[in-house]
């Protein structure tokens, strides 16, 4: 059950990918630099979520028998014993992401509320960038023993939270860098930015291992934590320029926004109370609890689909990466594509349509693992195709149904509520796998949560017209 990686991406932007710093006869080199800065931090993060959050650390090494015990390494690999402690270690990754999203949910709106009133978002982004960058960096001590697994599931958790920290304030930053036209675009090449460097990254790996990891040798998960490096490495390089070249946005926000965190909290309560009040918002209010819920089990399939292809079905380093690099492309054109179906069709079609999909794709893997690796690549692969459109298509159906002139605090909302249920589908996921003891069950988690997404949209009112508001 496995997906394209998740580049992070500024609330409210385009769902097209367009690699074009804008026109060079209207804008200023000093300005075209700004915006090649501000997109190669989206390059230079990714491969956190990528490389080491999906396809390569956790799935390859983190979860494998390298962090058993030496007795239990020894068995062979069907051996009750030796399931149930796998599955224990896909647990406990589970429990910890559970813990980062709750703590998420906590820290990370209020902090962006903050930084957008008070004008510190670069002073956030690089607190939540730097200490992202130190987690990977300390993924290096994270030696092939029972005793390092929850210090290495500690660090991947607090980057996860560190890197979703800076992420809100990297996207406040847009306002920095774009005129009201071009916000979409723009938010569209951050997107693809970071949709490029996670294959990127992808791709070197494969070199890397098809290379028998250029002589390193393969003791001690050396290669593993090479990779980790790399991506520190990599991230210290491409998100620098955007501490150099890009200015701080002004304070902006009301002034009631820059109050302690208490009344910061009740602020957020009250604005979405707000919409389920007010009849002309109340579709809104459906939308964003039921967007909340899907876009979480889209988020579990990110992070838990690779163990289960690692796991499960047997796929080694090699395979792997090669299915990440072709669940990247399918659904960079799956979602390309979408956007003409959403204009003819409506977004809600879409949603529902790509929902439904996925939860038959899951429950198809889930039914026939036995059946061998042909069905993780039909299953993960038709998942690739559908989170995309799902995505997309849930930006472009707020879109629609926002009032005029609401659009900045309805996609704050939209941002806020997706991070309110981030912890969903890895509790779902740990509980599942705890209590049966075997991986696969983890994949009936993440399908319940996409199912009550879906469940939860199907009443929510369309837009009166495919071609309303344009998202853009």
């Amino acid at each position: 059950m496995l997906s394209m990686s998740s580049p992070s991406a500024p609330s409210g932007g385009s769902s097209e990918t367009r690699f074009s710093l804008g026109d060079s006869s209207r804008r200023t080199a000093a300005t075209r630099s700004r915006i090649l800065s501000w997109a190669l931090w989206d390059w230079g993060m990714q491969p956190f979520n990528t490389v080491i959050l999906t396809f390569v650390f956790t799935a390859l090494y983190l979860t494998t028998d390298a962090f058993l015990p030496a007795e239990l390494q020894a068995l062979d690999d069907d051996a009750p014993a030796k399931e149930r402690a796998l599955a224990d270690l896909a647990g406990g990754l589970g429990a910890g992401t559970t813990i980062a999203g709750l703590l998420i949910l906590l820290v990370a709106p209020l902090l962006g509320q903050r930084a957008d009133a008070r004008g510190r978002q670069k002073l956030w982004l690089g607190i939540g960038t730097v200490g992202t960058i130190g987690c990977m960096l300390g993924l290096w001590f994270a030696e092939p023993a029972p005793a390092y697994f929850w210090f290495a599931v500690a660090l991947i958790s607090a980057g996860t939270v560190l890197g979703e920290i800076a992420g809100v304030n990297n996207n406040a930053l847009l306002t920095s860098i774009a005129r009201p036209g071009d916000v979409g675009r723009l938010s569209g090449l951050g997107w693809g930015f970071g949709y490029l460097g996670g294959v990127t990254m992808l791709v070197l790996v494969a070199v890397f291992y098809v290379a028998d990891w250029f002589g390193v040798p393969s003791d001690d998960g050396v290669p593993f934590r090479l990779v980790a490096l790399g991506c520190a490495v990599w991230a210290i390089v491409f998100t620098l320029p955007v501490f150099l070249n890009v200015p701080e946005p002004a304070p902006q926000g009301r002034p009631e926004r820059r109050a302690g965190i208490l009344a910061g909290y009740r602020l957020l309560v009250r604005d979405v109370v707000g919409l389920y009040r007010t009849p002309a918002t109340r579709s809104t209010f459906w939308f964003l609890l039921a967007s909340a819920v899907y876009r979480d089990g889209l988020s579990g399939v990110f992070t838990f689909g690779a163990i289960i292809g690692a796991q499960v079905f047997g796929f080694d380093v090699l395979q792997l990466v090669a299915f990440g690099i072709a669940a990247n492309l399918i659904a960079g054109v799956s979602t390309i594509l979408a956007g003409r179906f959403d204009d003819r069709f409506g977004p809600k079609v879409l949603i529902v349509v790509a929902l439904i999909v996925m939860v038959v794709a899951g429950l198809a893997v889930f039914a026939l693992a036995d059946r061998g690796q042909l069905v993780f690549w039909i299953g993960g692969l038709t998942l690739t195709a559908c989170v995309g459109p799902a995505q997309s298509a849930g930006r472009s159906f707020l879109a629609r149904i926002t009032p005029s002139g609401r659009e900045g605090e309805i996609f704050g909302l939209y941002a806020t509520t997706g991070r309110a249920a981030s912890w969903m589908s890895s509790l779902a996921w740990t509980v599942l796998v705890a209590t049966t003891g075997a991986t696969i069950f983890g994949v009936l988690g993440i399908t319940a949560v996409l199912l009550i997404g879906l469940l939860l949209i199907l009443p929510v009112r369309a837009p009166a017209s495919s071609q309303a508001r344009s998202p853009r």
